[in-house]
């Protein structure tokens, strides 16, 4: 239970109102060691509830703060707009009892009204890394009175190329600040590199790993011919199997575009969202997309982290992400807090090993299924190897009699008979010019003198 843990009562309060009674896994784990100060690398999954697992102690810790400064004292940095925005609406309902204010400073919003804000002095900023180096280098960001920096989904922060950015921002807090960072993985060598230049003996807590096993989410494989097909297996699947709210992803944003107007053609309330809408379009989508019962929202990866969406129903792989944990951040939208899940991988023959590579990198494998009412002609790679990847055939030369046989060793090619003409011998260091008078002269070097 949360009152096991030593929060202030307006805090308590506000878990009350917010029905929130049991912590989870990570929050368990968290509260009680960020609350001591302590820099703590955490690993969770997407939905563990790892936002509230670092809101509560840096909430607690600046009701207990006495200072009086005129500056931020918690910067919460993460990846996208859409996690930004979550992470201050989640703060500003665990302090809705108290007298702190969040600020959100991300792109996609007027730089001077950001400016404006700023200089109200809210006591936690939550930023993405690009607009936060941009307020800071014009004066406008003061992190001098920084006490506490949050990393949330640093693995996503580092492969986006905030590396840089990332540095720059800690180098301006104070040395003895607190650092929290959150990750879905263990990291590889660059975020490991980063944690430690910028953490003090870090407590590890491996909550999960973003491999695991999630029994609350049917994941499923459909195999189709083309994107002509897919299509009409999306529309099947959102007619037959999702009654409220579906997310479809797609790898490009003229897909996403495309395919939310084939979606609305045959009268599905859908909305699209990619990395060229501005944030008053995001919000308007969102918005909408919220409101409201059966809807869909085809997106593309950037809607994959940081959108907090209750009740997702279905998610749909339109296209096959790129790697094993986008898959999972896709995946991660349905089946939150418990809840049961759909998610449909439709697959074509070019996505299969794609698809296999996903599966041993989260080692289990999907679901097959087959819609009969619309079947198609590829169902599967006939021959697979160990790995679960569709037999390559590769195509045999044929010999002079049309039979089919081991390629040629011979040196001599396809052009041998044809006698290569000879160059004219030149005397050494005489002009060559060429027969058309197009490339330029060269002159041929003298032999060395002999010695």
């Amino acid at each position: 239970m949360f009152g096991s843990f030593v929060l202030h009562e307006r805090l308590h309060k506000a878990l009350d109102a917010l029905a929130f009674q049991q912590p989870t896994d990570v929050q368990q784990a968290t509260i009680e060691p960020a609350l001591s100060g302590q820099d703590l690398y955490v690993i969770a999954r997407t939905g563990s509830g790892k936002t509230a697992a670092y809101l509560l102690p840096l909430l607690q810790r600046l009701l207990l703060d006495e200072r009086r400064v005129l500056a931020p004292r918690v910067l919460i940095l993460a990846p996208t707009r859409e996690l930004a925005a979550q992470i201050v609406a989640d703060a500003t309902a665990l302090a809705r009892f108290t007298f702190l204010r969040s600020e959100l400073v991300c792109g996609g919003e007027d730089f001077k009204v950001q400016a404006a804000r700023l200089r109200k002095n809210p006591d936690l900023i939550v930023a993405t890394p690009g607009r936060a180096v941009e307020q800071l280098t014009a004066g406008n960001l003061d992190l001098s009175e920084v006490m506490a920096l949050v990393y949330d989904e640093a693995d996503r922060m580092l492969d986006m190329g905030f590396s840089e950015d990332v540095e720059k921002l800690a180098a301006a807090c104070p040395p003895g600040r607190q650092t929290l960072m959150f990750s879905a993985t263990s990291g590889h060598a660059g975020l490991q590199r980063v944690a430690r230049a910028l953490m003090r003996e870090p407590q590890w807590l491996a909550l999960s790993d973003v491999r695991e096993d999630t029994p609350q989410i049917r994941q499923q494989v459909i195999a189709a011919d083309d994107r002509g097909h897919k299509e009409r297996l999306l529309k099947w699947l959102l007619e037959h199997d999702c009654q409220g709210k579906a997310m479809v992803f797609t790898n490009t944003r003229e897909a996403a575009e495309r395919l939310g107007g084939v979606l609305r053609a045959a009268g599905l309330r859908a909305y699209t969202l990619h990395g060229e809408r501005d944030q008053k379009e995001r919000k308007a989508v969102m918005a909408h997309f919220r409101d409201g019962g059966k809807a869909v929202l085809v997106a593309t990866d950037v809607a994959a982290r940081g959108l907090d969406i209750e009740a997702v129903d279905m998610v749909v792989n339109f296209d096959m992400p790129r790697s094993g944990d986008d898959y999972l951040h896709r995946v991660g939208r349905t089946g939150r807090a418990g809840a049961e899940g759909l998610a449909v991988s439709l697959v074509l023959s070019t996505e299969w090993g794609l698809m296999s590579s996903i599966e041993r990198y989260l080692r289990r494998q999907f679901e097959r299924r087959l819609i009969k009412e619309l079947a198609g002609n590829f169902t599967g790679p006939k021959k697979l190897k160990a790995s679960g990847k569709p037999v390559g055939s590769k195509k045999k030369k044929k010999d002079k009699d049309g039979k089919s046989g081991a390629r040629s060793k011979s040196p001599k090619s396809a052009k041998a008979g044809k006698p290569r003409p000879s160059r004219p011998k030149v005397p050494a260091g005489e002009v060559i010019t060429s027969s058309d008078g197009l490339a330029p002269p060269k002159r041929r070097r003298s032999p060395p003198a002999a010695e």
